[in-house]
């Protein structure tokens, strides 16, 4: 008897691969497509967050001429001075004991909005991917919620606007409408960024 030596390996052949080796394998395989898949998803999602951040700037004009006047003069009122992102950028300034000129205050203030807008994108693809969600449920439940956790919520808690009740209902609905554009733009071009990429955002 030769003690050591399988049938397999007198007969020449390769032994077989246990399934351990193949599990690990199968495995190694299925995380890193799903790290690609991630990758994907998140560029795409920045890259949406920024057209859509951009259409939204294009919807306020339309948003701002029909707002009553009386509506404008009281936002104007209790603002804490300029939009959201500019007094988020002073706020940053100051903390960092930084003093830019007008100028620069203002890139800061667009840095900052074009910033959250952008890393707000990936939130789509991941209703899309995970959430079960078409795309028309995704742009609009992506676009309520930036508006609810964002402008209604974080953005006074920080005091980067006055509180929710020094602002008239239309000064919300306004708001409100202007992030479901913004869902509905980074539908548009995540749907179609992630088809060119070969990656749509639907479920995997």
């Amino acid at each position: 008897m030769d003690r050591g030596i399988g049938t397999t390996a007198r007969l020449g052949k390769k032994p077989a691969v246990g399934w351990p080796v193949t599990a690990f394998m199968t495995s190694k395989t299925s995380s890193k497509r799903r790290a690609q898949t991630l990758l994907t998803d998140i560029a795409v999602g920045l890259f949406a967050g920024l057209v859509a951040t951009q259409v939204t700037n294009l919807a306020q004009g339309p948003l701002q001429w029909v707002t009553p006047d009386n509506v404008g003069r009281q936002e104007k009122r209790v603002r804490p001075g300029g939009s959201s992102s500019l007094v988020a950028a002073k706020k940053t300034a100051y903390g960092l004991d930084y003093s830019p000129n007008r100028q620069n205050m203002e890139l800061l203030g667009k840095a900052i909005h074009f910033g959250i807008g952008m890393a707000w994108g990936p939130v789509y693809g991941l209703l899309r991917r995970h959430g079960g969600l078409g795309p028309f449920g995704a742009a609009l439940a992506s676009g309520a919620a930036m508006s609810l956790v964002l402008d209604e919520g974080v953005v006074p808690a920080l005091g980067l606007s006055a509180p929710n009740r020094d602002y008239p209902a239309f000064t919300h609905a306004r708001g409100f409408l202007a992030h479901l554009v913004y869902g509905a733009a980074a539908a548009l071009a995540a749907e179609g960024f992630g088809r060119l990429v070969g990656r749509t955002p639907g479920p995997a």
